[in-house]
């Protein structure tokens, strides 16, 4: 079992930045893949980005590419998202997302067995 727990949400102007963070508990975490996906009121829970276990391959979606960063503290059991350059239409809560089973970070939410539960991130225009 993996508990997850965000932190680091908050309201800022479009443009700034926010530093999310995610720490693991009940599993070791040098073990376990990353990720973190959003969902906006009324969407689908959106993939962001993904992280190997050993933090040696990071995945990011379209939209947040070239603007966010994922990255993990092994040391401490805690992965975290840079977000850059934050718009108006990143407004949504953010949640971590755990795999301890594959290779590779999963890119799909189905594939995640666990969750956080989430942390709002508020960009105003």
């Amino acid at each position: 079992q993996v508990q997850l727990v965000e932190s680091g949400g908050g309201l800022v102007q479009a443009g700034g930045s926010l530093r999310l963070s995610c720490e693991a508990f009940g599993h070791t975490f040098s073990k376990i893949n990353m990720g973190w996906f959003r969902q906006a009121p009324g969407k689908e829970r959106e993939f962001v980005a993904a992280i190997r276990y050993s933090a040696t391959r990071t995945y990011y979606g379209d939209s947040v590419k070239g603007r966010f960063t994922i990255s993990r503290d092994n040391a401490k059991n805690t992965g975290y998202l840079q977000m850059n350059s934050l718009k108006p239409e990143d407004t949504a809560v953010y949640y971590c997302a755990a795999d301890d089973r594959r290779w590779d970070p999963p890119l799909k939410k189905d594939d995640y067995d666990y969750w956080g539960k989430g942390t709002q991130v508020t960009v105003s225009s």
